[in-house]
């Protein structure tokens, strides 16, 4: 498996970047049917009760999907590896400490962190100084 595994390089090589559009994270009960393609999920998961969809907040209301909090998708641009171990520990706790919630996916190449939208300067500040200090 490519990407990098090494815990302080990862932390090191961070660099925090925010994706331009607002986030939600909705849920489609089991059961129900959804267009898809016009849907267009950043990301979903297969749960028991039903599918949970991230998409963008403005898809999300125009299809009338319930969502409580509006997320920034903060991306680490490390190429980490889905083998390597305590980065997204590393970067719960920093975040945690300031009180800011971390929803965390790992993608083949990247971390992508949602944090609430109010919260995202914060965080950029607190990813942006773990790297520093690492």
């Amino acid at each position: 498996m490519s990407g990098e595994t090494e815990l302080h390089i990862l932390l090191r090589s961070l660099n925090p970047t925010v994706h331009d559009h607002r986030f939600v994270f909705t849920h489609i009960p089991k059961g129900h049917s959804v267009d898809w393609s016009k849907i267009q999920p950043l990301g979903m998961f297969q749960e028991r009760e039903g599918t949970t969809l991230i998409l963008e907040q403005h898809i999300a209301q125009a299809h009338a999907l319930h969502y409580e909090t509006i997320f920034a998708c903060i991306t680490l641009q490390i190429h980490s590896s889905l083998n390597a171990v305590g980065l997204t520990a590393a970067i719960s706790h920093a975040l945690a400490t300031e009180n800011i919630p971390a929803n965390v996916i790992a993608a083949y190449h990247h971390d992508h962190i949602f944090v609430p939208e109010i919260k995202t300067v914060r965080a950029i500040e607190i990813l942006k100084d773990l790297s520093n200090r690492s």
